[in-house]
């Protein structure tokens, strides 16, 4: 068994210099080396790398209808657009509703920049609104077409035991109002499961334990054991329930060369991500990058192999969704003088479980009170709002 580290060390470098020997030694004690096990890895990785860059459809698209049609594709991928998930006069009915609950509210007059140095940085102020409870939020989070599409999305995975693929939590995010004309910078290339808790928990190195025990052929990115029973690292970046899939409903048509999602539409890159820390190139108190407080960077400096698949989503209309698993990298490219509105409500798949069922008791007193749930910054600028 390998050491765990709880809660997250003073001493981070002395930390991450433990736990890679800890690593190498238990992968070593299988009879391969760490070269050995990444380079099974890499291999399969510039096979779908190769297949993606080949490929004028990266995105596996389905109607709403059809979902089960895509079953294959997205498992696959790791990722989808849904088409028609809400009729488009829906969502651009609860596009204008928006508007209406923050104008009537003030919050241009109230807001105080952002409060999310991440989010911050797309330089478009405001793009993300600190909004959780408005009635268009609400109704699309608590809808029959929503809970239908995260069903299905929950069913991809192995779950026995671990989650139950019918129930969600409902976590209550944000949107993203971003006008026409707008210069933005984007979001950089990250991904959102965690931090040093990925290598450094029990429950990760049990979830991950295929890659750290030298049987990396038997792991599976679609696996949820150990992956819904241990919280993440407490700081800024964490997200405090399990997603399958993180995801956000349109409220608007969007082009796909207009400062759009990305994804790196390989849900094994995780076994790549993991494992690269532990080779020889990298210094022995460095994660590639990877620390507290911060998303979980994927750079050219490290993962350039990864970089070569950035694929973005095609077109989309208002009440298409698009998700993208849990573990898969993704960033928001930059856009000058954008063409037409870029509007969304973040809305993911997060099915209850033990970890889950811990941030439900949040959930509630914060749509009780109309505040800003403990995931994110402390603005709550709703409680004192009228609902339109």
């Amino acid at each position: 068994m390998l050491p765990s580290w709880e809660t997250t060390p003073e001493d981070l470098p002395g930390a991450v210099r433990e736990v890679k020997a800890a690593i190498r030694a238990q992968i070593e004690a299988s009879g391969r080396t760490v070269e050995e096990v990444f380079a099974v890895v890499e291999q399969h990785i510039k096979l779908e790398v190769d297949a993606i860059k080949s490929s004028k459809d990266v995105w596996p698209v389905v109607n709403y209808d059809e979902l089960e049609s895509s079953v294959d594709a997205v498992k696959r991928r790791g990722c989808v657009v849904i088409r028609g998930h809400f009729p488009r006069e829906q969502a651009l009915a609860w596009d204008r509703s928006i508007v209406d609950y923050v104008e009537s509210n003030g919050f241009f007059e109230q807001y105080r920049g952002p409060g999310d140095d991440f989010f911050g940085s797309v330089g478009s102020k405001p793009e993300i609104y600190p909004i959780y409870w408005s009635p268009a939020q609400l109704e699309a989070r608590e809808s029959p077409r929503m809970a239908r599409v995260q069903r299905f999305l929950n069913s991809l995975w192995k779950h026995d035991g671990w989650f139950d693929p019918d129930s969600d939590v409902g976590y209550p995010d944000r949107i993203r109002r971003r006008p026409p004309g707008t210069d933005s910078g984007g979001l950089g290339t990250h991904l959102d499961p965690g931090t040093l808790d990925l290598w450094m928990t029990s429950e990760y190195q049990q979830a991950f334990r295929h890659l750290f025990n030298g049987t990396v052929e038997q792991y599976d990115p679609w696996d949820a054991a150990h992956r819904t029973t241990g919280p993440q690292y407490p700081g800024t970046t964490m997200c405090s329930v399990f997603r399958t899939f993180q995801g956000w409903t349109a409220l608007s048509d969007m082009r796909h060369d207009q400062g759009v999602l990305h994804t790196v539409p390989i849900p094994g890159a995780m076994a790549y991500l993991m494992l690269r820390p532990l080779l020889d190139d990298v210094p022995e108190d460095d994660m590639c990058g990877v620390t507290v407080n911060q998303v979980f960077p994927v750079s050219e400096k490290w993962h350039p192999l990864l970089l070569e698949a950035v694929s973005g989503i095609p077109d989309v209309q208002a009440g298409d969704s698009v998700w993208w698993h849990c573990d898969m990298i993704h960033s928001v490219a930059p856009v000058e003088d954008q063409q037409g509105w870029g509007n969304v409500m973040y809305i993911p798949a997060a099915p209850m479980c033990p970890r889950n069922e811990r941030y439900a008791e949040e959930i509630e007193h914060a749509k009780q009170t109309r505040s800003s749930p403990s995931d994110f910054p402390a603005e709550h600028y709703e409680r004192d709002w009228v609902r339109a």
